[in-house]
């Protein structure tokens, strides 16, 4: 096996969704054999269903963990590490708590595999929360099981397409409560993580850009309150006098469209649609969500398991091959 290539721990998330599906799907693309050394860790029953979903002629061979480094990753073959948790005939669709369970164990599985540099990166197909929480394990999804499994208390969330990385110093509040909780340390911490992450990616300088909160960055006080001033300049020049290369706060109508022209390498969002509605604008398909904070790289597709449309064949598998593409960029380079 040659070395170069990053080992890409693929979870297979809910049996019962999309999941294996798109899996296989994007399999079925020998990009991503040009890439990464794909391996699957889940069910190879489960696979083997879906391959008659999708109308795929893939080999489906089960390895062991101590063959992971030794495996011929070739387009064709679809290793799989075999948890063997689930029936053959887990019902499609569904929610189910061994699904739930399983999809659990598929990402522990993962997470000691990386710690232990078996492989160097995971990126997860769907779970589904309910059937998580039926399955014995009550977390709100597959990010608060990775910060627990790794014991990382401060992460952050990072939207990845062609042309442009954004991360995000505020996520899921409204947008009141986001503009109050804003902070210089919190930005300074949050560019730092982007910092850390490119490094990492094989970005030596990695150039960050900070938006502002208001239009045009608040124009100097014409507009809102003098938020700039307060929550953002002073993380952002805490980062600059570390040697971190990074400026802002600058306006955000035109910040990213000078990030995808390549002005900068990644972009610090104040709140979510900030951040979100330009990643979306390039394409609901070329998104993929990435948990930076932690010890590992994990990407994710930005999808559901799409139980309405499971065992039909035709879920989009673009998603999971564009975070299988982020999952072997970001990789820890040997």
């Amino acid at each position: 096996m040659s070395q170069h290539k990053p080992v890409i721990g693929i979870t297979m998330g809910d049996a019962a969704g999309v999941g294996p599906e798109i899996i296989l799907k994007s399999l079925m693309n020998e990009e991503m054999y040009h890439i990464s050394h794909p391996v699957v860790i889940g069910d190879v029953k489960i696979l083997e269903r879906a391959r008659s979903f999708v109308g795929s002629d893939l080999t489906i061979e089960a390895i062991t963990a101590d063959e992971l480094e030794q495996v011929d990753y070739r387009f064709g073959t679809v290793h799989v590490l075999d948890l063997d948790l689930l029936p053959a005939d887990l019902p499609i669709g569904r929610v189910a708590p061994e699904a739930g369970h399983a999809a659990f164990k598929f990402l522990e599985t993962a997470i000691e595999l990386a710690k232990d540099h078996k492989i160097q990166a995971i990126c997860t197909a769907p779970l589904n929360k309910e059937a998580l929480h039926k399955g014995g394990h009550k977390y709100p999804g597959h990010t608060e099981i990775l910060a627990d499994l790794t014991g990382t208390t401060d992460y952050s969330m990072m939207l990845s397409a062609p042309n442009l990385k954004v991360i995000h110093v505020t996520t899921h509040v409204g947008i009141l409560d986001a503009v109050r909780s804003i902070n210089p340390e919190r930005v300074y911490h949050v560019i730092k993580l982007a910092h850390e992450t490119l490094q990492k990616s094989g970005i030596a300088a990695p150039r960050i850009a900070v938006c502002g909160i208001n239009p045009h960055a608040g124009e100097n006080g014409l507009f809102g309150y003098g938020e700039e001033e307060e929550k953002v300049i002073p993380g952002v020049e805490k980062a600059q006098a570390e040697g971190i290369e990074v400026v802002g706060p600058l306006p955000a109508d035109t910040l990213f469209f000078r990030t995808v022209r390549g002005d900068f390498d990644i972009v610090v969002a104040m709140y979510h649609d900030q951040g979100h509605g330009p990643v979306k604008v390039l394409g609901l398909d070329a998104g993929v969500n990435i948990t930076v904070g932690l010890p590992i790289i994990r990407t994710s597709v930005d999808h559901g398991t799409a139980f309405d449309i499971a065992g039909q064949g035709i879920a989009d598998e673009k998603s999971l091959m564009e975070a299988i593409r982020q999952a072997a960029e970001l990789a820890p380079k040997a």
